[in-house]
């Protein structure tokens, strides 16, 4: 990447091992015609790969989930970036932890390396390019002139397009075993929690708030991906162009308590949801961010509608 001020260094925290973003994850999905149709309604530039779908953004390169067929909705995997030097390190780390390395899924070939999480989740390191941000993403905002227009018609109005994926949202059975994992294993930062109830993480090299999250549950399983978008207005048009094409059911528009984004969740044809996300907190690589636990009453939302009663359900544990 280049500016007027030459080359900018991808931050990094020194001297301390850490994955550096949440790269993609992979799930099953019972129908991947079904799967292609819900995530083009989105926004997103869906890609027929051999048996399999990719997720990518528009205008970027990067593929952010990778969707196979089977008889069931299944998370499958989560594969986290890692500087190429620290690949080796992580190897060492976890053996020394007394963790056992796996072999990749059958059709995954992977140079990464592969162990079950606390839950037995699949999680893959794997050297990647860095694409949690170096700095807080700009949120358009602002308000038009005065004697200019600020709205569009519907009809003129432009698809929304989401710009990466944000984080991932995982139902887990032991949320205080997630934490030692994701923490001790993999080296992020407990950002904030509820209790046993749920927990966020980000990435000591800078990034969101959290780019992975867990919430207790029965079962493992994926509650949401989130992507990122550029505004709040991005946000209630993404809604409005679900609802047009029939993805009516969800929650939103609102804005959390936690990580503090803007929000609207739409609930995918399987029971979990995509959500739609912006303006949400920063943890710069030279911050130790001062992370709470929150009271349940203090903690989704600050404002917006009231929640469906199932949105917390996991479908993946039935």
């Amino acid at each position: 990447m280049t500016s007027i001020g030459g080359y900018i260094e991808r931050s990094r925290r020194p001297g301390e091992l850490g994955v550096h973003s949440a790269d993609h994850f992979g799930m099953v999905v019972p129908d991947l015609k079904i799967a292609q149709s819900f995530y083009q309604a989105f926004g997103l530039d869906v890609r027929e790969e051999g048996n399999t779908l990719g997720l990518y953004t528009f205008g970027n390169g990067h593929r952010w989930a990778v969707l196979s067929e089977g008889p069931t909705k299944r998370l499958g995997h989560v594969t986290f970036g890692v500087f190429e030097d620290d690949l080796e390190r992580f190897k060492r780390h976890i053996e020394r932890l007394g963790h056992r390395l796996v072999d990749p899924p059958r059709g995954i070939t992977s140079n990464g390396i592969w162990l079950p999480d606390h839950d037995g989740l699949l999680i893959e390191l794997r050297v990647a390019e860095k694409t949690s941000t170096d700095s807080k993403p700009p949120s358009d905002n602002a308000s038009s002139p005065a004697g200019t227009r600020g709205a569009r018609g519907r009809l003129g109005t432009p698809m929304v397009r989401p710009r990466r994926l944000a984080h991932v949202l995982n139902f887990t059975t032991d949320v205080e075993g997630g934490i030692n994992f994701y923490s001790r294993v993999l080296g992020l930062r407990l950002s904030d929690r509820v209790g046993d109830g749920i927990s966020f993480f980000h990435a000591i090299h800078g990034s969101d708030h959290h780019v992975i999250a867990l919430a207790k549950s029965n079962a493992p399983g994926l509650h949401h991906c989130s992507w990122d978008v550029g505004s709040i207005d991005d946000i209630g048009r993404g809604a409005m162009q679900m609802a047009d094409r029939g993805f009516d059911r969800g929650w939103g528009v609102g804005r959390h308590v936690i990580g503090s984004n803007y929000f609207h969740y739409v609930r995918d044809p399987w029971g979990s949801h995509c959500e739609y996300s912006s303006d949400v907190d920063y943890i710069p690589a030279n911050c130790d961010w001062n992370g709470g636990d929150h009271p349940p009453e203090d903690s989704f939302y600050v404002w917006g509608p009231n929640p469906p009663p199932d949105f917390i359900h996991n479908y993946e544990g039935e």
